[in-house]
């Protein structure tokens, strides 16, 4: 369906957003609920999440590694088959995250983050971010 069909683009962006509240609520099963297939595409880690377990382990091990995680989002821009989110993701480092070991420093960095739809339902979300940029951020 076309980004223009108003109802169709509501639909997609109240999914995002549950999908966002959950994240921030460090709700796994809310925010695997938000999807029809879980699936995380990261792409500067190269790692790929697919199904319920996966999932579940990649958030998981996000809010352990930061229990103060936010995904503060700025700008939704929408697509035939896409929402698109720019914003921020900020927390405390407190626990091993891509083998980086914690030094209790912040995160602040910026992402953009691809919600892709087959239809209403949410089927993946792919999320870049500068990870040399977050390296330096941790372990200064």
């Amino acid at each position: 369906m076309p980004a223009t069909d108003a109802g169709l683009r509501k639909v997609r962006e109240d999914v995002v957003r549950r999908h966002i509240e959950a994240e921030n609520a460090r709700d796994v099963d809310g925010t695997i609920a938000t999807f029809r297939r879980a699936r995380y595409d990261v792409v500067p880690m190269a790692a790929v999440s697919e199904g319920d377990r996966a999932v579940r382990e990649l958030v998981s091990g996000l809010f352990a590694a930061f229990p103060d995680f936010k995904f503060q989002p700025a700008k939704i821009h929408h697509a035939d088959e896409a929402v698109i989110v720019e914003g921020h993701m900020t927390g405390t480092h407190r626990g091993v995250w891509a083998g980086l070991e914690p030094r209790g420093h912040p995160m602040d960095i910026r992402v953009a983050c691809v919600f892709d739809f087959e239809g209403e339902a949410l089927v993946n979300e792919t999320v870049y971010f500068d990870f040399s940029a977050l390296q330096r951020q941790l372990s200064a």
